[in-house]
C-alpha cells in the first residue's frame, strides 16, 4: 500500500463527552423504530443493470496484483466488489488517524473498468490498539470473564467506548467517500449477531432497558411472573442477567429469558442505526444495507431491517452436504429475506467454492454456483456478490475458497461465474420491475423463536425444522410463499399457515380468527397458543381463542420418546397411513371434522390427529402431532391449496423448483433441476430468455439445468 496519509484530529475531551453521552442512549425497539427513516433506495435503480461481482480484499494482496484482479473481473462482467469490511486498522491505524489513500487507489482502479464498490463500515474486528487501550470494548463471557482479543465479533455493544469509536471511523469513511462515483452504497459492519456480552455495563443497560419498558417493578414482577420460587426484585439494582441456557438445568425464568433476548438484540438494532443515521446524513445518495445470516436466531431481524434500505444477506446451501441436493432452505432463507421488507433483496456473500475453518465442506460440483445464483435471482434476489473473489492464503478462512483458488488463476469457477454474469446481462431488462408475488404466507415470529429456545416443550421442538415441513411441501407443489411477522396484514393473503405458533398474544389471535372468518384459510399445530407476551402460560384451555377458528379442545398433551411412534390413518377426505412421533394433542373435536386419527393405541383413539374446520366464510386446519412421512405433508399442502383456490401453474417432478416473478408487465417463469437426472417439465407458451427458444408443453432441463420463461 502506499505510504500517503489523510489525516483527521480529535479532541480528547470532546472524545471523552461523546463516550459518556453514547453509553446514555438506551431507548426501547418499540420507539427507535418509528424513529426510521424512509425507504429511499431500491436494490437497483431503472438505470443500473443487475448487480453482479465478487467480494474483493485488495489488502490481502500485493498493489500490482490489484489491476489483474479488476481486469479479470471486467472480463468476467462484473460490475461491483464489496470492499473493507474487515479492515479497520489499514484505514485507522492509530487513534484518530485515518488512511483512506490506499482504498482511493483501488477506487481508481474499479473507476478505470466501469466497476461499482460498496464500502463497508469496519466495525466487526477492531483494532488491536483499541483493545488494549479500551479493554471494556472487549465482551464478557458468562463466566466473567473477557474475551481475549484475536478474533472477530468480540465486541460489547453497551460500552460508549466502542460506540463511539465505531460512530468515529464510520464518520470519516462516509466524509471521505461521500463523493466519489465509484461508490454506490454501504453496508454495516458483517453478519450482525454473534456475541453475548455479560459485563456490568450490559446488566446495567438491561436494567435501564426494563425500566423504560415497565415504568414500575410492581408490572415487571407481574409480567414475569416473579412470585414463583420467590422470584420478586424490590430494586432495579437487584435484577440480574439470566442464566439463558438450553435444556434441563436451564433455571432462570423463562420470562427473564425472553426479555434479554429481547434486549441483546435491540443492543444490536441500535448499534447499527448509530451507523445508518451518520450515513444518512452525509452520502444520502447512497443506500444501506447489511448481509444478514439465513434464519439466524439472536437478532430480530423485522426490527432490525426497518433502518436499511433493503435486505441482503449470505448464502452457502451446500454447508453441510455430502452431495448435491433439492436446496430447499436456501429458496425458504431468499423468501424470509424478501419477507422482511417486502421488497427484493441483494446476496452478498454467495457460494463461490467449498468452504469451511478448520477443514473442509465439499466443493460446488460444476453447475451447481450457476443454479445457486438463478434460484436465489428466481425468489427476489436483485444482484448477487461471490465470496471471495480470490481464496486467501492466510488466517481462520484459507479453506473457504473463491472463485479463484489460492493460485489466482482463473479456472473452473471463474469461467461458470462468468456465464452466470453474463446471462444476467441478457435478463437485466426483462427483470426491471418484478418480484415474487404470493397468495401463500408463513408466520415466523421472533417471540416464538426464542421461547422455544428457551423451553422447547418436547426435546425434537425446533421452530426452523417444523416450519421447513410446511415450506418444503410448498416448494414440491410449485408454489410461492412469503414470510411474515404477526404483525402482518393476513389479508392479503389466502392461505396463512401458523406452524408452532407457541408465543400468541390475544391480539394476533383476534386477527386469525377474522382472517378465517372473511374467507381465508388458516393452519397451525401442536403448541399453538400456549403462551403470552411475557412467556406465560395462557390460562386457558388450549388452543386457547383460537377454538373459534379451529373448532377443537385439548384438554391434555403429551411429549412422545425416542423410537416411540404412532399409527395414524386418513379418511375418505385425507387417504393414506402415517406414523407420528415426538409430541401428540390429545384433540377433542367440537365442530371440526376429524381427518385423521391414531390406530392401535386405546389411550388415543378418541382423539383426532388432524382435523378441520368451517368458520363463517373460511376453513381452519390443525394438526395435532408430528408427522414422519413427506407424503402426509404433501397431501397436506395440496388440500389446503384446493381450500384457498391457490392453483400451482405447473406441478414439477420431485427435484424441480419453478418460482414466478413478476410486475412491469412481465412475468417470467423459473424452472430450476436440482438433480443429477434429466428432468421434463411441461411448461405454458413462453420464450426462454436464455436460449430464445419457443416453450408449449415438455421441456427438458438436463443435470442442474435452468430455464427462464417470458410468459
Amino acid at each position: 500500500m502506499k505510504n500517503k496519509k489523510t489525516l483527521y484530529s480529535f479532541s480528547i475531551v470532546a472524545a471523552t463527552l461523546l463516550i459518556t453521552l453514547a453509553s446514555c442512549n438506551t431507548t426501547p425497539v418499540s420507539a427507535q423504530a418509528k424513529s426510521c427513516k424512509a425507504e429511499v433506495q431500491p436494490v437497483n435503480p431503472p438505470d443500473r443493470p443487475i448487480l453482479v461481482g465478487a467480494d474483493y480484499y485488495p489488502e490481502h494482496w500485493p498493489e500490482e496484483r490489484w489491476e489483474t484482479d479488476i481486469k479479470l473481473m471486467k472480463d468476467a462482467g462484473f460490475n461491483v466488489v464489496r470492499l473493507a469490511e474487515f479492515s479497520w486498522i489499514y484505514m485507522e491505524p492509530t487513534e484518530g488517524q485515518y488512511e483512506f489513500d490506499w482504498l482511493d487507489d483501488v477506487l481508481d482502479l474499479l473507476a478505470r473498468y466501469d466497476i461499482y464498490a460498496i464500502i463497508c463500515t469496519p466495525t466487526a474486528v477492531m483494532p488491536a490498539w483499541l483493545a488494549q487501550k479500551y479493554p471494556d470494548a472487549l465482551a464478557t463471557k458468562a463466566d466473567g470473564t473477557r474475551i481475549v482479543w484475536g478474533g472477530r465479533k468480540n465486541n460489547c455493544f453497551s460500552t460508549g467506548t466502542y460506540r463511539l469509536l465505531s460512530e468515529r471511523i464510520t464518520r470519516a469513511m462516509a466524509e471521505h467517500f461521500k463523493d466519489n462515483p465509484v461508490v454506490i452504497g454501504w453496508q454495516t459492519d458483517n453478519e450482525f449477531g454473534g456475541t453475548d456480552c455479560r459485563c456490568s455495563i450490559c446488566r446495567t443497560e438491561f436494567q435501564d432497558w426494563l425500566r423504560k419498558k415497565y415504568g414500575t417493578l410492581d408490572k415487571l414482577n407481574q409480567a414475569w411472573g416473579n412470585h414463583f420460587w420467590g422470584l420478586e426484585f424490590t430494586t432495579w439494582g437487584e435484577i440480574t442477567v439470566p442464566d439463558n441456557r438450553v435444556g434441563r438445568w436451564a433455571s432462570s425464568n423463562p420470562s427473564a429469558c425472553l426479555d434479554w433476548q429481547r434486549f441483546t438484540s435491540w443492543l444490536n438494532i441500535r448499534f447499527q442505526k448509530d451507523q445508518i443515521d451518520i450515513i444518512r446524513e452525509i452520502c444520502p445518495h447512497h443506500f444501506v444495507t447489511h448481509n444478514l445470516m439465513p434464519f439466524h436466531k439472536g437478532i430480530n431481524y423485522y426490527e432490525f431491517t426497518k433502518d436499511l434500505d433493503f435486505v441482503s444477506f449470505d448464502n452457502y446451501p451446500i454447508w453441510g452436504a455430502k452431495r448435491p441436493k433439492i436446496s430447499y432452505r436456501a429458496a425458504a432463507a431468499a423468501d424470509f429475506m424478501r419477507g422482511l421488507k417486502q421488497k427484493n433483496f441483494l446476496i452478498m456473500e454467495q457460494t463461490a467454492g467449498p468452504h469451511g475453518w478448520s477443514s473442509l465442506q465439499r466443493n460446488p460440483w460444476p453447475g451447481e454456483i450457476r443454479l445457486f445464483c438463478y434460484q436465489q435471482l428466481a425468489h427476489g434476489a436483485d444482484g448477487q456478490i461471490w465470496f471471495r473473489w480470490r481464496t486467501c492464503t492466510a488466517g481462520r478462512e484459507q479453506y473457504w475458497h473463491g472463485i479463484l483458488g489460492h493460485d489466482g488463476k482463473p479456472l473452473r469457477r471463474y469461467k461458470e461465474a462468468a456465464q452466470v454474469a453474463k446471462e444476467y446481462r441478457k435478463l437485466d431488462e426483462h427483470l426491471k420491475g418484478t418480484t415474487v408475488r404470493s397468495d401463500v404466507a408463513i408466520i415466523y415470529d421472533y417471540d416464538t423463536v426464542w421461547a422455544l429456545q428457551i423451553q422447547p416443550g418436547y426435546p425434537a421442538n425446533n421452530f426452523e425444522d417444523v416450519m421447513r415441513r410446511y415450506y418444503d411441501a410448498l416448494f414440491r407443489a410449485g408454489v410461492n410463499a412469503d414470510f411474515i411477522p404477526t404483525c402482518a396484514d393476513f389479508s392479503k393473503y389466502k392461505l396463512v399457515l401458523a406452524p408452532d405458533l407457541y408465543v400468541l398474544r390475544d391480539k394476533v389471535a383476534n386477527n386469525l380468527n377474522d382472517f378465517v372468518k372473511k374467507g381465508g384459510t388458516l393452519f397451525t399445530d401442536c403448541r399453538v397458543g400456549v403462551k403470552d407476551e411475557n412467556n406465560l402460560c395462557h390460562p386457558r384451555t388450549l388452543p386457547g381463542l383460537l377454538s373459534k377458528a379451529l373448532g377443537i379442545r385439548i384438554e391434555e398433551y403429551s411429549a412422545v420418546a425416542d423410537k416411540v411412534e404412532y399409527k395414524v390413518s386418513g379418511t375418505d377426505g385425507f387417504p393414506g397411513s402415517f406414523t407420528a412421533k415426538h409430541y401428540v394433542d390429545w384433540v377433542t373435536p367440537e365442530n371440526a371434522s376429524t381427518l385423521a386419527r391414531y390406530e392401535g393405541e386405546w389411550h388415543l383413539k378418541p382423539f383426532a390427529a388432524l382435523t378441520k374446520n368451517t368458520y363463517g366464510k373460511g376453513k381452519a386446519w390443525y394438526a395435532g402431532t408430528v408427522i414422519k412421512e413427506d407424503a402426509f405433508y404433501d397431501q397436506l399442502i395440496k388440500n389446503l391449496l384446493e381450500d384457498a383456490a391457490i392453483h400451482p401453474l405447473i406441478k414439477p417432478p420431485l427435484g424441480v423448483e419453478v418460482s414466478i416473478r413478476q410486475g412491469n408487465g412481465q412475468k417470467l417463469l423459473f424452472v430450476i433441476n436440482h438433480t443429477e437426472e434429466q428432468q421434463t417439465v411441461s411448461v405454458p407458451v413462453g420464450t426462454e430468455l436464455l436460449t430464445g427458444k419457443t416453450t408449449d408443453g415438455p421441456i427438458t432441463l438436463n443435470t442442474f439445468e435452468v430455464a427462464v420463461i417470458k410468459l
